[in-house]
């Protein structure tokens, strides 16, 4: 049963006895968040939503990742940690929550691209994150659980295999990553765009995370390039064939997660409708007269 924030109120020893306001925040898909004012102190409190196991979801990575990303200058701090209700409070950044629109402004890119390589360099994250051996996972969680999946999944995984083969002939160093870059995970502070949420963070190719977030964003051609460039230096057809085929996994992985979150989850909102979206985008890719120049350019040095 998932823990009140009363009660998490009541847990923090720092907390008794002083004057505390609780306010629910929208947007969670995967948990409860809170901001909690004490003595005029906000503070930002995440608990985590019910059944996140078969979402693959290790709170104590979280955890640790949290503190290393904290500790990056990117993420926020971690002030409290209820491990037995796996709840964080963190730092409750003031700025402007992004969105698809902010992030499609001039010179976004650039920015996104600065922040990310503030947590790539970074301390290294508790463990590591790789989207194939993830897509295994929720391909094994779809059958005990007869969850339904877009039609003609399955029929593709000869396909992954191919994307996996072809980034793995030139395989690049593992960054702390969080993999899981939404709109909505960076938080503009006027001085950088900070970063937030990382449920899936992991050390992975740096490539994921570019492209993950270019798939998210809903960027374009100019726009990709761009975040390549900013983050590489220059932006090669290597590099880009890299973001390009990880742009591509990140809807194979995040289609099963939707499709999972449809049969357990308790918020309310459209997930097979966001699981067809992202399935759509994923095949389109792989039927593109473009696909299989991606798969040799990936393979070639720069």
């Amino acid at each position: 049963m998932t823990i009140s924030i009363e009660e998490v109120v009541q847990k923090i020893p720092d907390w008794r006895g002083k004057s505390v306001e609780t306010q629910p925040l929208s947007g969670g898909l995967t948990n409860t968040n809170y901001k909690v004012t004490v003595e005029g102190i906000p503070f930002f409190v995440r608990v985590p939503g019910a059944s996140t196991e078969l979402l693959a979801v290790d709170r104590q990575n979280e955890y640790e990742n949290s503190k290393a990303a904290a500790e990056a200058g990117i993420g926020p701090k971690v002030i409290y940690y209820l491990p037995e209700d796996k709840v964080m409070v963190l730092e409750f950044i003031i700025g402007k929550t992004m969105s698809n629109e902010a992030l499609q402004a001039p010179g976004m890119p650039t920015r996104i691209a600065q922040s990310l390589k503030m947590l790539h360099s970074g301390p290294r994250f508790f463990t590591d994150f790789n989207m194939f051996r993830l897509t295994e996972f929720y391909i094994k969680i779809v059958h005990e659980h007869e969850i339904t999946i877009p039609e003609g999944y399955l029929d593709r995984m000869p396909t992954v295999k191919r994307i996996e083969e072809a980034v793995l002939a030139r395989p690049l160093p593992t960054v702390p990553c969080n993999n899981d870059l939404l709109a909505e995970n960076y938080i503009d502070d006027s001085s950088m765009l900070r970063l937030i949420d990382f449920e899936y963070s992991g050390n992975n190719d740096p490539c994921f995370e570019l492209g993950n977030t270019c798939q998210e964003l809903k960027y374009n051609e100019a726009q990709i390039t761009e975040l390549c460039e900013a983050y590489f230096g220059k932006a090669t057809a290597s590099k880009l064939a890299r973001m390009k085929l990880n742009m591509i996994m990140s809807d194979v992985g995040w289609t099963l997660w939707a499709a999972i979150q449809q049969k357990i989850s308790t918020i309310d909102y459209d997930f097979w409708g966001w699981a067809i979206e992202r399935w759509g985008r994923a095949v389109e890719k792989m039927d593109s007269p473009q696909f299989e120049s991606w798969l040799e350019a990936v393979q070639k040095s720069d």
